[in-house]
């Protein structure tokens, strides 16, 4: 890791938004480890405060990083730093469709963990100011089994992880980092990817169902009162303590 910070490049173009008070930037950084660039979309207020926690976005399969905004802009506009990354890059091998799908995609989220570590590592040395004793990590459906699969992988490194809809990894049973995940009402989790009923209870994991919003509309896509449901449930469990969320 020392080796990546030591040759990576960055181009940054700054975009801001007075509108809703958010600014937006966007950056690229280049990991010349793995030759490849790493994508960013930054929001923040345009006051941020002192120690702002920082929360990294992970977008759904052929998604832009630009298709959660919804969530981004309202976690800005709470305070957080919150950076949304493009795991997919034109070029790259589709995700596989066939065989053992955890098996044949494992790659795929093995280089979306890699891109996490990638990022958290550049801010350090880019945003020393930001909070990263207390990182969060959201992510919808391929970008939410990223999530999971750092969680189990390095759960040390963050605080709290939200999943929208992770399909294929499964939840970590593991008390830190807290962990929570809202289920879509029409896409059901494989078998063993769900906490039981006992686990939850035991390792302190929150599972909320979403009757009425279908997977396909847990970002950008939704409606203003699935958005506004979503947003509300992410900044609960935000703010909640490891005790209450029995």
């Amino acid at each position: 890791m020392k080796n990546i910070l030591l040759t990576a490049f960055f181009i940054a173009i700054s975009i801001i938004s007075y509108g809703n008070g958010i600014k937006t930037d966007t950056l690229t950084l280049f990991d010349q480890a793995r030759n490849r660039a790493v994508p960013l979309v930054i929001y923040s207020g345009t006051k941020p405060g002192k120690k702002q926690k920082l929360v990294i976005l992970n977008h759904g399969y052929g998604m832009p990083n630009t298709a959660y905004s919804s969530i981004a802009n309202n976690l800005a506009a709470h305070g957080y730093y919150v950076v949304s990354i493009q795991h997919d890059l034109p070029g790259d091998q589709p995700i596989p469709n066939t065989g053992n799908v955890y098996e044949t995609r494992k790659p795929f989220w093995d280089r979306g963990v890699q891109n996490i570590l990638f990022v958290i590592q550049q801010l350090k040395t880019r945003k020393p100011g930001l909070d990263y004793s207390n990182i969060i990590l959201i992510g919808h459906s391929y970008g939410a089994d990223i999530v999971m699969l750092f969680a189990q992988e390095h759960p040390e490194a963050v605080a709290k992880v939200i999943s929208l809809d992770n399909r294929r990894v499964p939840i970590p049973r593991i008390s830190h980092p807290q962990l929570f995940s809202l289920r879509s009402s029409d896409q059901p989790a494989d078998a063993g990817v769900l906490p039981t009923a006992e686990e939850q209870s035991k390792y302190h994991i929150r599972i909320v169902a979403l009757p009425h919003t279908i997977h396909n509309d847990m970002g950008d896509n939704g409606t203003p009162a699935q958005k506004e449901e979503i947003n509300k449930y992410i900044l609960e469990f935000l703010k909640q303590e490891p005790r209450s969320l029995k």
